[in-house]
């Protein structure tokens, strides 16, 4: 859990319920709805305190809510804590039973179980859910750890009090840092890029890996699989070609954390397959996954569970992975002899011993145990939680043990722990940002932008992006080889790779978005070379054919230009007073009999007649400056 400064929230309860509502629109921007859940023993789970107070009025979304706010089965089954009040972190994602299209929403969950004998069964439950449209992890937790102890202190009232503070806060500029006040303390916060936002060109290493290039760059990466280190280049590979994937764990925090690293395993490609980090069995889609017939493929989608049933009602699932620790007080796995082995002295930090990981050297018994375990499948989970891959897909990325060799072991101080994974993660992420950069690198040139060259008119239409084919491109491909740095990480099979991501769900909705961004940015780029051309020189070395043809382009552009500046920002202000000035100056260059006829459409003659003012270094040349 992040530490963040301690907070106050002035006024209390009294204050809150007299000072003015948050402004709906404004708090609509950041969160939907701000709620407690309570787990009642007689009705089961029920929204006790919601605000703003409609904000769960669609049909069935309290409930949904309500049941996705808690651990399920599984997790209940955990051992009982030393101390009488454990508190977890985890998240939610669902289709928004309000819209219609399907956009999601995502929940954010502090969840507090605390015992008390002198209470019936012994304890009782609540969560504190904060419901968005955003994926914002790395701002949601930290205010939940405001939030969640505050609700248990003041009660209720602290929902709307922590609510007018977010509806104060500016509109989120995703892809950027911000510093945002919550009472005494600020929470500064770099936010992932939008949706629609394409990232980094592909040919391109970001140059800050620290900086978010996709969801979910707070996720604890190493702590999540730390026993399955070697198996994260099949992961990779899975969640880039969209392959279906379970992930089981023994509770809600360690799953939803296992598929958030997944999911952010990718950056900087857009992860368009469906994800649930915590998915329950009242999920409406729950019933159209387990009606699938035997034999029917199972969809993309990635989903954490804590609940065993899924391993029999979903065992279509071609591939699972089980994560997490039995023991809800320490995310670390011992390696096999169970003790950690820190290569310093007194448990001190030391380099990760690679013999230590999930695949180990060859034994006889390794092997036998190897054997049995995909002999048993995933169900010999039901029997004995362990972290294991299972999955029929043959993996063409290798493990990168230079990366291993890289990693620190934290050794047996848990105050170092949580430094140690700080490091690991910038170095895992680091390597996953590079390789996936690096796989999606050839396909550069189809993004590729231009500018008009020295000396040419920038008033053509600009050329197109060259056109896609899977078959010339895995065809070109081929005879050009993978490229130096993946040439070194991926088998002789490399090819088959790239044509599963071309058949892959990944693949359109990348591919067109980076074609979007590409076609978008080189008509800006055409655009900046229009406001920068000296027109007066450029006439003079045009035939009188090439003026004709530059006129109508300029008179295009600017119609064109005049019709975007409707919001009458400097920028388009500044771009028709340039491309009238440049429409005065062709004009003035045509033949006398051309400007005759020019003149006869009324409407080119109110552009033309409007301004007088002479065009420096022209004789009879106008320039526009008052229409």
């Amino acid at each position: 859990m992040n530490r963040i400064p301690s907070v106050s929230l002035r006024g209390g309860a009294d204050a809150a319920a007299a000072a003015a509502p948050p402004d709906p629109a404004a708090l609509a921007r950041w969160a939907r709805a701000f709620c407690v859940i309570r787990f009642d023993l007689e009705r089961g789970q029920l929204v006790e305190a919601c605000y703003p107070p409609d904000a769960l009025a669609a049909a069935g979304l309290d409930r949904l809510v309500a049941f996705s706010s808690f651990p399920d089965s599984m997790s209940h089954h955990l051992p009982r804590h030393r101390s009488s009040v454990h508190d977890s972190l985890f998240s939610f994602r669902f289709p928004d039973p309000s819209s219609p299209r399907r956009a999601f929403l995502y929940g954010f969950v502090f969840n507090r179980q605390r015992q008390d004998e002198r209470l019936p069964r012994g304890g009782e439950q609540k969560s504190v859910v904060i419901l968005s449209h955003a994926p914002y992890s790395s701002l949601f937790r930290l205010l939940l750890q405001i939030l969640g102890p505050l609700c248990f202190d003041v009660g209720p009232s602290a929902l709307a009090m922590v609510a007018s503070h977010v509806a104060a806060w500016p509109a989120p500029a995703p892809g950027r840092p911000m510093e945002l006040p919550i009472g005494s303390a600020a929470l500064r916060v770099h936010l992932p890029p939008a949706a629609d936002d394409p990232g980094p060109p592909p040919a391109l290493l970001p140059a800050n890996p620290s900086v978010p290039y996709g969801l979910f760059h707070d996720a604890d990466l190493f702590s999540a699989f730390r026993s399955l280190l070697l198996h994260l280049w099949t992961l990779w590979e899975l969640m880039v070609v969209g392959e279906p994937v379970m992930v089981v764990a023994p509770s809600p925090a360690q799953c939803s954390e296992a598929v958030a690293g997944l999911v952010s395993l990718v950056a900087p490609l857009l992860y368009s397959v469906d994800f649930r980090p915590y998915f329950i069995i009242h999920d409406p889609d729950f019933a159209r996954l387990n009606a699938l017939a035997e034999g029917e493929v199972f969809p993309p989608m990635v989903l954490g569970v804590t609940n065993l049933f899924f391993l029999k009602s979903l065992k279509s699932i071609p591939n699972v992975v089980s994560v997490g620790s039995p023991n809800p007080n320490s995310t670390r796995v011992l390696p096999a002899g169970g003790q950690s082995q820190g290569n310093g002295a007194n448990g001190t930090p030391g380099k990760l011993k690679l013999d230590k990981l999930a695949i180990n050297k060859f034994s006889p018994t390794g092997l036998l145990n190897s054997i049995k375990l995909r002999r048993e499948g995933p169900l010999s989970l039901m029997t004995e939680h362990k972290e294991a891959l299972w999955s029929t897909y043959a993996p063409t990325t290798k493990p990168d043990t230079s990366v291993l060799n890289r990693l620190i072991d934290a050794g047996m101080s848990p105050r170092v722990e949580e430094s140690m994974s700080v490091v690991n993660n910038e170095i895992l992420r680091r390597h996953f940002l590079e390789l996936t950069t690096n796989f999606l690198a050839p396909f550069g040139p189809y993004l590729r932008t231009t500018t008009p060259s020295e000396g040419s008119s920038p008033f053509v239409d600009p050329p197109l992006l060259p056109p896609f084919h899977a078959d010339e491109f895995i065809n070109g491909l081929a005879a050009r080889g993978p490229g130096k740095f993946l040439s070194k990480r991926m088998r002789s099979n490399w090819l088959d790779l790239y044509r599963r991501f071309l058949e892959g769900p990944n693949f359109m909705p990348w591919f067109r978005q980076r074609r979007a961004a590409a076609e978008q940015e080189q008509q800006r780029l055409w655009r900046q070379a229009r406001m920068n051309i000296d027109m007066g020189k450029l006439m003079s070395k045009m035939t009188e054919l090439e003026r004709i043809d530059s006129f109508n382009a300029i008179e295009r552009y600017l119609l064109r230009e005049m019709e975007n500046s409707g919001a009458g920002t400097a920028d388009s202000v500044a771009a028709c007073q340039k491309l009238k000035g440049d429409l005065q100056a062709a004009f003035s260059v045509l033949p006398k009999d051309m400007q005759q006829l020019l003149l006869s459409n009324p409407k080119r003659a109110v552009l033309l007649q409007a301004s007088q003012e002479k065009v420096p270094g022209f004789d009879g040349i106008v320039s526009q400056t008052s229409l």
